[in-house]
């Protein structure tokens, strides 16, 4: 029989009597892990081992999981920032304090947090969490479509049609979206001859390069890198090259920048 502290571990660190019972853990396993310290009683039928993350632990005392933004974060999907204050999701919808509280069934399914996200967060931020959640597999898209019938939601299923799995990364998705909402034509990884695939086009002129942290990890990459930059510049296709950061921090700049080169680019042809 599978002990209470495996079974917690395997839940994050923090579960319910049904979620233990159904693991396999016996009641008097549970009973005996309260009485060992071994596990902690944090509410009624909910436990928690001793080093469980402090979040899990208070959303496991109003009898809440993390949902939306949190629980996209946790998932490792494409989080444009993290929230001010947890998310966290309960079927009694009650307020928590120094949490935002989204009333919902759990446990939590990945197209629950992905509709969370789409609806409370801005458009931007909501788009990267559920393009990712696509783009893994744990989301079918005809399926997340079928979320939001209402008219009231029309602006979320807008969102929802403008999904991409193609995308190669949330920065791809951030450049993407604000080139868009500026009324450019983009293109998802465009195959250039010698080159490969390009990020982005914009209005079929200007390619769009994405770096990320990790984007130089060897001098093979860095020299392939270049080799590529290259190459678009012999074939007449001036490129940008753009980093998270400059997506974060200065969006409206980003956005002047393609729109000043585009400029530039045509008047020379």
């Amino acid at each position: 029989m599978r002990t209470i502290t495996d079974a917690l571990a395997a839940m994050g660190g923090v579960g319910s009597t049904s979620s233990l019972r159904q693991a396999g853990v016996s009641r008097r396993s549970i009973e005996a892990g309260v009485q060992d310290s071994s596990v902690q009683r944090v509410a009624r039928g909910v436990y928690a081992l001793p080093d469980a993350e402090p979040l899990l632990v208070h959303a496991g005392r109003h009898y809440a999981v993390p949902a939306c933004v949190t629980a996209a974060q946790a998932a490792g999907l494409w989080v444009v920032k993290g929230p001010g204050r947890p998310h966290l999701a309960a079927g009694h919808g009650r307020p928590i304090d120094g949490c935002v509280v989204h009333r919902s069934n759990v446990p939590l399914t990945h197209l629950d947090i992905v509709c969370q996200s789409l609806r409370c967060l801005p458009p931007l931020e909501g788009l990267t969490i559920a393009e990712s959640a696509v783009k893994r597999g744990l989301v079918q898209l005809p399926t997340l479509r079928e979320q939001f019938p209402a008219v009231r939601e029309k602006a979320v299923l807008g969102l929802v049609a403008r999904i991409r799995p193609q995308s190669g990364s949330i920065i791809e998705t951030m450049a993407r979206y604000l080139l868009e909402e500026a009324g450019l034509t983009v293109e998802l990884q465009v195959k250039i001859p010698g080159v490969g695939h390009l990020d982005l086009l914009v209005d079929g002129l200007l390619g769009i390069e994405t770096d990320g942290y990790a984007h130089h990890r060897s001098r093979a990459a860095y020299r392939e890198d270049r080799r590529r930059w290259n190459v678009t510049v012999v074939r007449g296709i001036p490129t940008l090259r753009v980093t998270f950061e400059m997506l974060l921090s200065e969006p409206t700049e980003f956005v002047r920048m393609v729109h000043r080169a585009l400029a530039t680019y045509r008047s020379a042809q």
